[in-house]
């Protein structure tokens, strides 16, 4: 957010984010010079941008996993599967990780949880007929969304750089996406994913600093998997068929694993414990190499995308680096 002040006038306190969370009394930090504590807050900065774009590389990796995983196992259940795996795998790591996290905790996480449940279960039915190229590049559309976002629910002023990017991400997602005079059902799912997504962004930017990252991230996964878990059971009992679909086979269980462990545990503590390190549209700009890592790694495994379709893909590129590049440079 930039805000303008007229000159000659007091400058207006610093708003309270992620990136400047004052150091506590008696911290190590808390005794340093100024000098070495803004070198530590650099630092810290730059292993937090390190850590998402770490994330991104995975999670931009999967696409191709998790849709071929759900060409064999219902969506619903790969996805409570998925998210039931992270939630034990941490909770062996550190089997008393949620017990100083407090009321506020647990209700943010369970909030944020929710949130990504619904992100995820919308850009998973739509990797039912979208390609892992085009899911990607516009579930990349969460980096527009954000700033919207927290205007809307924070109050904060959008730059018209910010409109102008939502004007080319939309051309861009037309090129892309649309089929004749309709868009595909599936692309459709996804941008409503990426609406999720972004939401998540912004709670976890309010709220990551507030609480234990590892502990926040154990209660959103474990959300989303008593949520997928729930919503399996009760599709699967209103057709009379068998209670959870487990994958039929050891390439379907190790995309459960992969996304189990490295995509959702590993990567969602990475995600919570960095954006407690940096601003929401910022963490935002940098997990737009997820589409990025999906667009290359679905034209390595053989799919194509025409040449509107790259196109249309460097426009929301384009776009999203607008957000936040864009306004900085002014």
């Amino acid at each position: 957010m930039n805000t303008e002040v007229p000159p000659g006038s007091p400058a207006p306190p610093a708003p309270e984010s992620a990136l400047s969370v004052p150091p506590t009394p008696g911290s190590p930090s808390s005794s340093l010079s100024p000098a070495h504590q803004y070198a530590a807050t650099r630092r810290s900065g730059l292993l937090a941008t390190a850590g998402l774009v770490a994330t991104t590389a995975v999670w931009g990796s999967t696409f191709l996993v998790v849709k071929d995983a759900i060409a064999s196992v219902p969506v619903l259940d790969f996805l409570g599967l998925r998210f039931a795996v992270a939630c034990a795998a941490m909770l062996a790591v550190r089997p008393r990780a949620l017990a100083g996290l407090g009321r506020g905790g647990w209700r943010h996480g369970v909030l944020l949880g929710l949130v990504l449940a619904a992100g995820y279960a919308a850009q998973t039915f739509g990797l039912r007929t979208a390609s892992a190229s085009v899911s990607g590049f516009i579930t990349g559309l969460f980096v527009v969304f954000t700033p919207l976002i927290g205007a809307v629910l924070l109050r904060r002023r959008v730059p018209p750089a910010v409109w102008a990017a939502v004007a080319l991400a939309t051309v861009g997602l037309a090129l892309i996406s649309l089929h004749g005079l309709s868009i595909g059902r599936g692309e459709l799912l996804t941008v409503v994913g990426a609406f999720f997504f972004a939401l998540h962004i912004v709670g976890l930017g309010e709220w990551s600093h507030r609480h234990d990252a590892y502990a926040l991230a154990v209660v959103q996964i474990g959300t989303v998997a008593a949520v997928s878990l729930l919503l399996a059971v009760i599709s699967h009992g209103s057709s009379g068929g068998r209670i959870l679909t487990l994958p039929p086979n050891a390439s379907s269980w190790a995309a459960v694993a992969v996304t189990a462990l490295l995509g959702t545990a590993a990567g969602f503590f990475l995600q919570t414990w960095s954006q407690a390190r940096m601003p929401a549209t910022r963490a935002a700009v940098v997990l737009t190499m997820e589409p990025v890592f999906a667009g290359v790694t679905g034209v390595l495994a053989g799919e194509t995308l025409a040449v509107r379709g790259w196109i249309g893909a460097a426009l929301v590129l384009a776009a999203m680096y607008a957000v936040e590049l864009g306004p900085r440079r002014r």
